[in-house]
């Protein structure tokens, strides 16, 4: 009896709230997204800020827009009379930089000065309507009365035409600040492609897609993000194409967000990804437009970000970091032998100096004699153990790649590599390091550089380190429990839904095929239906190419 009330006593603790304490936590963990989710649901909704209406006074109304954006000497008001006959007071308020002067003085004002047909006017409601009907030789003209939304059209490079005894004003574009010209990508080069890449200017960026997919089925979504930056970010794709329940989950996480500035992409990638404390990227950038664009018609979302080259693509699986664009715009064999190497210099980025610890260290008969007779030549006088001299060249490298990146172009060139060559034969010769592990160093930092996303290379370079010391503890063992957690780790992923490890755990073998080398052009016939929708085709069937017959042929039988 005791033994039952115990066991009941027991099963009360654990089945505590809806479903028990167990049933909670594995409800959690299976989709954590969603347990976030509901709880910034539970959130009372956000607090627009007070409508702030304009009076009927020119000159009042001028000071209060003034005095919101706290007089900065960058605001410029210029008053005017509209026309001698109808002698109706006016101002136009801009930007300096933000605002075209030209068109201003063509298309605003010099439209209503010059213009007679807004003479005899006297009423200066009828006034008002008229110029926004025929005065003004512009595409973007509104209508506004609430100040916030007044000020917000005007730092981003709008014009604000004000009337005496109205309380509304009119906006007029003439966003004009100087861009960055398009030019090759810096990040991101390309053997044979195109040289184009995005720019600061999201304009400039959506203008780019629409030029490599010219669909009426490209849907482009407008959102701003950020209380003093009003950041204006957009996400694209293909209606029909892309799966609604991810466009929705990007719509929603998006509308989530609550913060006080957008300033790069960056931002936006830590506060939407599954799980931002992993090591392994879940959502990928480029700044390539025939990249997004190839993306966006497999059926993915790419979230673009004002201010910024650099666009997001969601979701992603771990194979596209390995994988290359350029690898399509090659031949079959040459693609498929660039991929291969990518994969094998991964490998050898992320476990070459763990294995040289573990081979060095506890498995020295797995060794060829005659390289193990070098390796311990080169060793002798070496004061530290394997582990001390990997980490110590290993530091001393990311030093110099991370003192590369900071300097400018011709000094970082000069330290990276000059740095590199004293350090590493300044180290042999001083017996701090062997020439073995210069060599192993060497081969790993070149071989993360073959990694085509930036991102995913960083991955493997930081899980370098915790492999290096359970081979110094453990050896070969201590490497495979290694490999074994990162394998859960990266099939616990998720991005928008997707497992990270797909293709590799579908069933569907055609999938598989475009993963380790490059598949056929011809081949691909339907989209990947873990991504996209399902059952869209891409290709009309039997694309195959094949011989001719020789036209001398035919006219000989002719």
């Amino acid at each position: 009896m005791n033994n039952f009330n115990h066991i009941k006593h027991t099963k009360s603790v654990f089945n505590c709230s809806k479903g028990g304490f167990i049933t909670s936590i594995l409800k959690y963990f299976h989709n954590p997204k969603k347990s976030k989710i509901k709880k910034q649901d539970e959130k009372t909704e956000k607090k627009l800020p007070p409508q702030i209406k304009l009076s009927l006074d020119l000159t009042s109304n001028i000071e209060i827009i003034k005095k919101m954006l706290g007089f900065s000497s960058d605001i410029t008001v210029r008053n005017f009379t509209i026309t001698p006959g109808s002698e109706i007071r006016a101002a136009v308020i801009f930007i300096k930089g933000l605002a075209e002067r030209e068109l201003i003085n063509e298309q605003v004002i010099g439209a209503l000065m010059l213009n007679e047909r807004f003479n005899g006017f006297k009423n200066t409601n009828d006034f008002f309507q008229t110029i926004k009907e025929y005065g003004l030789p512009n595409t973007y003209v509104n209508e506004e009365s609430d100040i916030n939304n007044i000020v917000t059209e005007l730092i981003d490079g709008n014009t604000i035409l004000l009337l005496d005894k109205i309380d509304k004003v009119l906006i007029i574009g003439s966003s004009g600040w100087k861009d960055r010209a398009i030019s090759e990508p810096t990040s991101e080069n390309s053997v044979r492609g195109p040289k184009d890449c995005f720019t600061e200017n999201i304009e400039n960026n959506s203008a780019l897609i629409r030029r490599h997919i010219k669909s009426s089925d490209l849907r482009i979504e407008s959102f701003k993000i950020g209380t003093k930056t009003k950041t204006t970010v957009l996400i694209a794709y293909l209606k029909g194409i892309a799966r609604e329940g991810v466009i929705n989950e990007v719509r929603e996480r998006l509308g989530q967000i609550e913060i006080d500035g957008i300033l790069e992409s960056g931002y936006i990638e830590e506060l939407i990804e599954d799980t931002p404390s992993s090591m392994f990227p879940q959502i990928e950038h480029s700044e390539r437009p025939d990249k997004i664009c190839a993306a966006i018609l497999e059926g993915r979302v790419a979230i673009l970000v004002d201010t910024t080259p650099y666009v997001l693509i969601v979701p992603t699986i771990f194979v596209q970091f390995i994988q290359s664009v350029d690898d399509y715009y090659q031949r079959f064999p040459l693609g498929s032998f660039a991929r291969l190497i990518r994969i094998i210099a991964y490998f050898t980025s992320v476990f070459l100096p763990s294995l040289y610890i573990a081979l060095t260290s506890f498995h020295q008969e797995m060794i060829p004699t005659t390289l193990a007779l070098s390796i311990a030549a080169s060793r002798e006088g070496v004061p530290f153990p394997s582990i001390g001299e990997a980490f110590m060249m290993e530091i001393t490298f990311e030093i110099l790649m991370e003192a590369g990146l900071r300097l400018p172009k011709q000094a970082g060139q000069a330290v990276s590599i000059v740095g590199g060559l004293v350090i590493g034969q300044a180290a042999v010769q001083a017996g701090i390091v062997s020439q073995a592990m210069v060599i192993v160093v060497a081969l790993t930092g070149i071989s993360s550089f073959a990694i085509p996303a930036f991102n995913a290379s960083s991955s493997g370079r930081l899980l370098r380190f915790p492999l290096m010391i359970v081979a110094s503890i453990l050896g070969l063992p201590g490497i495979l429990a290694g490999v074994s957690i990162i394998v859960i780790h990266l099939n616990s992923l998720r991005s928008f839904g997707v497992n990270y490890m797909e293709p590799f755990i579908s069933a569907d073998k055609s999938i598989t095929e475009d993963t380790v080398f490059r598949k056929h052009w011809w081949k691909i016939n339907r989209l990947p239906g873990y991504i996209a929708r399902k059952n869209i085709v891409r290709e009309a069937p039997n694309m195959k190419p094949g011989p001719k017959a020789d036209s001398t042929e035919k006219d000989n039988n002719s």
